[in-house]
Protein backbone atom coordinates (compact mmCIF):
# COMPACT_ATOMS: atom_id res chain seq x y z
CA UNK A 1 0.00 0.00 0.00
CA UNK A 2 1.29 3.48 -0.83
CA UNK A 3 1.34 6.00 2.00
CA UNK A 4 1.90 9.76 1.99
CA UNK A 5 4.07 11.26 4.73
CA UNK A 6 1.70 13.34 6.89
CA UNK A 7 4.16 16.30 6.98
CA UNK A 8 3.89 16.76 3.22
CA UNK A 9 0.64 16.65 1.36
CA UNK A 10 -1.96 18.03 -0.97
CA UNK A 11 -5.25 19.07 0.60
CA UNK A 12 -8.60 20.28 -0.67
CA UNK A 13 -10.15 19.90 2.78
CA UNK A 14 -7.95 21.43 5.49
CA UNK A 15 -6.44 18.72 7.68
CA UNK A 16 -7.11 15.85 5.24
CA UNK A 17 -4.37 14.84 2.82
CA UNK A 18 -5.63 13.73 -0.58
CA UNK A 19 -4.73 10.05 -0.98
CA UNK A 20 -5.11 9.94 -4.75
CA UNK A 21 -1.80 10.50 -6.48
CA UNK A 22 -2.16 13.17 -9.15
CA UNK A 23 -0.86 13.32 -12.68
CA UNK A 24 1.24 16.51 -12.75
CA UNK A 25 2.35 18.44 -15.83
CA UNK A 26 4.64 21.46 -15.72
CA UNK A 27 4.64 24.30 -18.24
CA UNK A 28 7.03 27.27 -18.38
CA UNK A 29 7.06 30.37 -20.54
CA UNK A 30 10.04 30.92 -22.81
CA UNK A 31 11.40 33.55 -20.41
CA UNK A 32 11.73 30.78 -17.80
CA UNK A 33 10.02 32.83 -15.08
CA UNK A 34 6.30 32.29 -15.45
CA UNK A 35 4.73 28.89 -15.54
CA UNK A 36 2.22 26.50 -14.10
CA UNK A 37 1.71 23.03 -12.75
CA UNK A 38 -1.50 21.27 -13.73
CA UNK A 39 -2.66 18.58 -11.31
CA UNK A 40 -5.22 15.96 -12.31
CA UNK A 41 -6.77 13.62 -9.76
CA UNK A 42 -8.78 10.75 -11.24
CA UNK A 43 -9.92 9.08 -7.99
CA UNK A 44 -10.16 11.86 -5.41
CA UNK A 45 -10.82 10.74 -1.84
CA UNK A 46 -11.42 13.98 0.06
CA UNK A 47 -13.92 15.75 -2.20
CA UNK A 48 -17.39 14.24 -2.27
CA UNK A 49 -20.81 15.18 -3.58
CA UNK A 50 -21.69 16.40 -0.08
CA UNK A 51 -18.69 18.73 0.43
CA UNK A 52 -17.57 19.84 -3.05
CA UNK A 53 -19.29 23.23 -2.85
CA UNK A 54 -17.22 24.15 0.21
CA UNK A 55 -13.88 23.38 -1.48
CA UNK A 56 -12.25 26.69 -2.42
CA UNK A 57 -8.52 25.92 -2.76
CA UNK A 58 -5.88 23.27 -3.29
CA UNK A 59 -3.21 23.47 -0.60
CA UNK A 60 0.34 22.20 -1.12
CA UNK A 61 1.75 21.70 2.38
CA UNK A 62 5.31 20.94 3.45
CA UNK A 63 7.88 21.84 6.11
CA UNK A 64 8.30 25.36 4.68
CA UNK A 65 4.61 26.14 4.93
CA UNK A 66 1.80 26.25 2.44
CA UNK A 67 1.26 27.10 -1.22
CA UNK A 68 -2.29 27.36 -2.53
CA UNK A 69 -4.39 27.98 -5.60
CA UNK A 70 -8.05 28.76 -6.19
CA UNK A 71 -7.96 27.31 -9.71
CA UNK A 72 -9.97 24.12 -9.28
CA UNK A 73 -12.26 22.45 -11.84
CA UNK A 74 -14.39 19.43 -10.96
CA UNK A 75 -15.96 16.84 -13.23
CA UNK A 76 -19.05 15.49 -11.51
CA UNK A 77 -21.20 12.50 -12.40
CA UNK A 78 -24.53 11.54 -10.87
CA UNK A 79 -22.96 9.66 -7.98
CA UNK A 80 -19.34 10.79 -7.55
CA UNK A 81 -16.56 13.25 -8.35
CA UNK A 82 -14.92 11.89 -11.51
CA UNK A 83 -11.93 14.20 -11.80
CA UNK A 84 -10.29 17.22 -10.23
CA UNK A 85 -8.10 19.53 -12.29
CA UNK A 86 -6.21 22.19 -10.37
CA UNK A 87 -3.62 24.66 -11.64
CA UNK A 88 -0.86 26.23 -9.55
CA UNK A 89 0.77 29.29 -11.22
CA UNK A 90 4.09 30.99 -10.51
CA UNK A 91 5.29 34.34 -11.80
CA UNK A 92 8.93 34.52 -10.67
CA UNK A 93 11.96 32.28 -10.52
CA UNK A 94 11.78 32.42 -6.71
CA UNK A 95 8.17 31.16 -6.75
CA UNK A 96 9.16 28.39 -9.17
CA UNK A 97 12.05 27.30 -6.95
CA UNK A 98 9.72 27.21 -3.93
CA UNK A 99 7.22 25.11 -5.87
CA UNK A 100 9.96 22.71 -6.95
CA UNK A 101 11.08 22.26 -3.32
CA UNK A 102 7.50 21.29 -2.47
CA UNK A 103 7.32 18.94 -5.47
CA UNK A 104 10.57 17.25 -4.46
CA UNK A 105 9.40 16.80 -0.86
CA UNK A 106 6.05 15.46 -2.02
CA UNK A 107 7.69 12.94 -4.36
CA UNK A 108 10.16 11.87 -1.66
CA UNK A 109 7.36 11.47 0.89
CA UNK A 110 5.75 8.69 -1.11
CA UNK A 111 6.94 5.38 0.29
CA UNK A 112 5.84 1.77 -0.10
CA UNK A 113 4.79 0.00 3.08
Amino acid sequence: MTKINENVGIQFVKGKNEKDHPEIRLFRDLDGKKGKAVYKFYRPTTITLTNYKSVKKMYLIDSEGELSTKKIDLSISDDHIKEIKSTYDWKTEKEFERFMRFASRYANSLSHN
